[in-house]
């Protein structure tokens, strides 16, 4: 293959032809890795796709789940492509021909019923010039991913998932990379999923190591809760939680039920407060409840980890107005235990009043069950490092859910990220963020400066303008949530 020909490869389904960037590598986007789940694929497991023989052009994004973005604004550009085939994934490599490279597999987040594979800011150039493949896959949200359907099989979307890691092993050397070297990664939801992977024994060898950032997952956990979901929407929406009901519906039709699933109400009782569609133990694909397996059993005890969160996720997550429950209920809403609301209070004074609903959700949803995992992982001596993004953007003076991720990927000049970082982001803590991210994709190590989290020792490496590693900073979050 020349350095100016358009790149072709030949997968196991047939040839792709991809696009040559002006730095050297390239791109391979939309690939299709399952048929289209339409018709009666609609909430079926994934489906490897039909034999093509003639090249398929690959130098457009392929379709998006996602047909609504979370939110009128999101801090991550997340485009919605339209189209049938979103069961398809992105490869960037330094160079087809290359052998042996380390590869990362990335999920995307947008707690598991948005999200865009197609975002600028999970382009793999950094990685490519670092001598890392980059893949990045989407796969089926809301409800077609993740409700309990009679008739379908559970937990969709974490199948698709696994599809797009058996396409990985079964074709990523013709990109260049290693199938032997590749690590599952993830942000928010995508956190949550690499998790969730660890969990599932199908998933275990598709992978050897895995990076979890701001990873959240369902608690409550496992099949009543599941069944108790599928049961509101019935009694909300009126329509059977079917696959003959819900197979022809449009996609509009669709997330308009999924909306009124999603809505508060006193009937919510038993749910989780902010994850009614997400991965669940179902006890055959993810046997167990995923923090149980993690924590409590061998689940992942051989896979190194990187694990971590941002300082103020979701503080800036406004508490109900005066009318709403007291502060003490809300609190106890999250999961604070009512002996520890008054040291809760005063150990976050500083960050405001108006802050501490959004603090106890960043550490009920974010950090406490991070720490937790890093704990029990150290108390086995797994291989564990635990870190915290502390910088603040000068936009919101906050350390919050997703910043992180253009320093991880050295992005700072992609779409939106003057928005989020402010107009001079910090090049120095991009570098050495990448850095870390890179060496651990590489040697399932971030390196020596940041030692492994310990029952000893508690490291803990603080992502800041000069990065520092400090012992135990987080022990306020221990006491107050897992003691």
């Amino acid at each position: 293959m020349t350095r100016t020909a358009a790149p072709l490869v030949t997968t196991t389904r047939g040839p792709v032809r991809g696009e040559r960037r002006a730095d050297g590598s390239v791109r391979f986007l939309g690939i299709p890795y399952a048929q289209p789940p339409v018709g009666d694929l609609r909430f079926a497991a994934p489906v490897p796709p039909e034999p093509w023989t003639e090249p398929l052009d690959a130098t457009a994004y392929g379709p998006t789940a996602q047909r609504r973005p979370f939110a009128e604004v999101t801090t991550i550009p997340e485009p919605c492509v339209p189209g049938a085939g979103v069961l398809n994934l992105n490869v960037f490599t330094p160079a087809p021909d290359a052998e042996g490279l380390p590869v990362l597999v990335w999920i995307h987040g947008g707690g598991y019923v948005a999200g865009s594979a197609a975002s600028p800011w999970y382009d793999g150039s950094a990685f490519n010039r670092d001598g890392v493949v980059l893949v990045s896959l989407g796969y089926r949200l809301g409800i077609e991913g993740f409700l309990h359907v009679e008739g379908a099989p559970d937990n969709r979307g974490v199948l698709d998932w696994i599809a797009a890691l058996e396409w990985v092993r079964d074709n990523i050397a013709r990109f260049g990379g290693d199938p032997a070297k590749v690590t599952v990664a993830g942000q928010s939801a995508g956190g949550g999923a690499v998790q969730t992977l660890l969990a599932v024994p199908a998933a275990r060898d598709l992978f050897r190591g895995a990076l979890s950032v701001s990873g959240a997952v369902m608690r409550p956990d496992g099949p009543e809760v599941a069944r108790a979901a599928a049961r509101l929407f019935t009694a909300r929406t009126g329509v059977a939680a079917t696959a003959a009901a819900l197979r022809d519906l449009s996609d509009d039709e669709l997330l308009d039920l999924q909306d009124r699933l999603g809505a508060p109400g006193p009937d919510r009782e038993g749910l989780p407060p902010l994850l009614s569609l997400a991965p669940f133990a179902d006890g055959e694909l993810i046997p167990e409840p995923v923090l149980e397996a993690l924590t409590d059993g061998d689940a992942g005890a051989d896979v190194p980890l990187m694990l971590g969160f941002t300082a103020h996720e979701f503080n800036a997550f406004p508490a109900p107005g005066p009318d709403g429950p007291p502060l003490p209920v809300l609190l106890g809403s999250v999961g604070l235990a009512p002996d520890r609301v008054e040291s809760f209070t005063a150990a976050y004074a500083a960050g405001g009043h108006d802050r501490l609903f959004g603090q106890a959700l960043t550490d009920a949803t974010f950090r406490a069950p991070s720490l937790a995992l890093a704990e029990a992982r150290a108390a086995r001596q797994r291989p564990t490092w635990l870190y915290q993004f502390v910088w603040e953007s000068p936009v919101n003076e906050m350390a919050f859910h997703c910043l992180d991720l253009p320093y991880a990927f050295d992005l700072l000049d992609a779409e939106g990220v003057t928005a989020a970082a402010g107009d001079a982001p910090p090049r120095a803590l991009a570098d050495a963020m990448h850095r870390a991210w890179v060496a651990f994709v590489r040697d399932q190590d971030p390196g020596e400066s940041w030692p492994r989290y310990t029952a000893g020792d508690r490291a803990i490496m603080l992502w800041d303008t000069e990065p520092r590693v400090e012992r135990d900073p987080l022990r306020q979050v221990r006491e107050l949530w897992l003691s």
